[in-house]
């Protein structure tokens, strides 16, 4: 069970990463069909924001390296405890959330309202796993997560 729970972790993280590396990739299709270089929408932030907001989304891909080792580890309840603390819905106001929301474009906020709410089900069910030592819906939901990070880098671009 432990090496499904390691394997599964690793892969989650390898889809995550080949997702968010096919962005280059497909902007240079894009625009090698004529299309503009990048077709994400800019979202301008003044620039004590932009930094902020930047910093905070380096703090979320760490956070994300450390569950999965976490998860890879076995140790549920820390993996629960990252996910609540630095990205659930009591992260928003270490992160300044409410200030930086009113920068953002409805849509953007709607996905970082939802990533930070799926990161809150993932420390359930992260918690849960701990009880049950059945990694499969933990890693689901962090999937989830991870799917809100691509759709957001997806779709929008700081300037």
């Amino acid at each position: 069970m432990r090496r499904l729970a390691v394997l599964l972790a690793s892969l989650s993280c390898c889809l995550a990463l080949a997702t968010c590396a096919e962005a280059p990739h497909l902007h240079a299709a894009s625009a090698a069909a004529g299309a503009t270089e990048d077709p994400r929408l800019v979202v301008e932030f003044p620039e004590e924001m932009r930094t902020h907001t930047l910093a905070n989304m380096r703090d979320h891909l760490r956070t994300l390296e450390q569950i999965d080792s976490a998860l890879a580890r076995g140790d549920y309840d820390a993996a629960a405890a990252l996910a609540e603390e630095r990205l659930g819905m009591t992260s928003l106001d270490a992160h300044g959330a409410a200030h930086l929301a009113q920068f953002m474009p409805l849509g953007m906020q709607q996905i970082g309202e939802q990533m930070h709410r799926a990161a809150s089900r993932f420390a359930i069910a992260a918690q849960n796993a701990a009880v049950s030592n059945d990694p499969k819906p933990a890693l689901a939901a962090l999937s989830e997560v991870m799917r809100q990070c691509v759709a957001c880098h997806a779709t929008y671009r700081l300037k």
